[in-house]
């Protein structure tokens, strides 16, 4: 007997994986050279029965903690810990009150932010107030010119344009 995220399963067959990553550089003469090694992430391929009048529940848990991305703690001839990747399972006349299953897990690592806590709201973005966007020249159209804009008159003034921008960090 094996437990798997606490669920009682039979296994038959453990198979766990162990590999690398080596890059090689190609020379003129003679073989590749090696420079670098790098661990692949480490599988277990678990092979066996579920049984039990709660077979069909200890299924739908290792499929829900599947989908969900539930961290699987596993428990036999070897100790694994990781995520469930691939779950089969196969209904046929040879097990009368359950099933057979493959399933591999796969070590991982997961990512943690290294900030903890929340700034305080006046702090969030420090930007300066837009107090205008320039000086604009006002621009008519003549009837005759069809579309063309004519060049403003000499007496006239120019309109200066604001712009408020309003935010939980403005202040005034």
């Amino acid at each position: 007997m094996a437990i798997l995220n606490g669920q009682y399963i039979h296994v038959i067959n453990e198979d766990p994986s162990y590999e690398v990553d080596i890059t090689d550089q190609p020379v003129e003469k003679g073989i590749n050279l090696s420079d670098h090694v790098q661990r692949k992430p480490r599988t277990l391929s678990l092979n066996g029965y579920i049984v039990g009048d709660d077979a069909a529940q200890v299924r739908a848990k290792i499929i829900s903690n599947m989908d969900q991305g539930i961290i699987a703690k596993y428990v036999g001839r070897n100790a694994f810990t990781g995520l469930i990747t691939s779950f089969s399972s196969k209904h046929d006349h040879r097990v009368a009150n359950g099933f057979s299953f493959s399933l591999t897990i796969k070590s991982v690592r997961i990512a943690t932010t290294s900030y903890e806590g929340t700034l305080p709201t006046p702090l969030g973005t420090q930007v300066d107030a837009v107090d205008n966007s320039g000086l604009k020249q006002p621009k008519e159209k003549s009837p005759s010119s069809k579309g063309k804009t004519s060049s403003p008159k000499s007496n006239e003034t120019t309109q200066k344009a604001v712009i408020k921008i309003e935010g939980p960090w403005q202040e005034g």
